[in-house]
């Protein structure tokens, strides 16, 4: 069968289709001997073993041989508080590789979560999933539990949730629904200072922004669902090996 080359590059580096058409449009991807040209088929034997690997045509970025991958692995983690979403340690801070056995450090994060948050993270070697789950033309919705420094008033709730709050890169509109004392990870007291809140995008540290604009601090926020994925009791620190949806 023939494959698309950006697909078998998606696959192979975990990354995006238009990732890879990127590369090649740059002149980074050879296959076989030659420069790679955007369009390229490659062809892949139908039922793949080890005597195939001769078979399949040496496709290379930036001079490395791009591995052929035969499945995907998907993983849902409960990010703890103090984890980076990142493969290097930063400062005294730990990866949340740290948190995976080995084999699983070749997976990458599907968008990510600050330091000071937790919850669900998604990682995978599925280079179109991860584009189709944090592009913003593919509408995926988010749930985060939210405690703040202090009681949020009616007013700016519905400034939030009607209207909006102008941020530098655009205004932000988000779901808010007040947790009880009996429901949410983090807890809650009754007072307004729990919410529940739900995103259609992703920009960096929205939530945070959002309501600093308003002189209000995030105490704590715990992402509990990503599109069709939840934690689902999950422990903090633990995964599990997921189905793509």
């Amino acid at each position: 069968m023939f494959v698309r080359l950006n697909k078998f590059l998606a696959e192979g580096l975990g990354i995006s289709r238009r990732e890879a058409d990127d590369m090649i449009a740059a002149g980074k991807v050879t296959v076989g001997d030659k420069k790679a040209v955007l369009g390229a088929r490659i062809e892949i034997p139908e039922e793949f073993g080890q005597d195939s690997i001769d078979i399949i045509p040496k496709v290379c970025y930036n001079g490395k041989i791009v591995p052929f991958l035969q499945s995907y692995t998907y993983l849902a983690l409960n990010k703890p508080v103090g984890y980076v979403c990142s493969r290097k340690q930063q400062g005294e801070f730990p990866t949340l590789y740290e948190l995976l056995p080995k084999k699983y450090h070749e997976l990458k994060t599907v968008g990510r979560l600050d330091k000071d948050s937790s919850g669900l993270i998604l990682l995978t070697n599925d280079g179109d999933f991860a584009f189709r789950m944090t592009h913003p033309k593919f509408v995926k919705t988010k749930v985060y539990e939210v405690e703040l420094d202090q009681p949020l008033q009616p007013l700016h709730q519905q400034m939030i949730a009607d209207f909006g709050i102008d941020l530098p890169d655009g205004r932000s509109q988000l779901g808010l629904a007040r947790l009880e004392s009996d429901e949410g990870s983090i807890g809650a007291d009754g007072s307004r200072k729990f919410w529940r809140v739900t995103m259609n995008e992703g920009r960096n540290r929205q939530i945070r922004r959002t309501f600093g604009a308003l002189g209000y601090t995030v105490v704590e926020l715990h992402r509990t669902i990503f599109g069709s994925y939840h934690l689902d009791g999950l422990e903090s620190g633990k995964f599990v090996e997921v189905k793509k949806t």
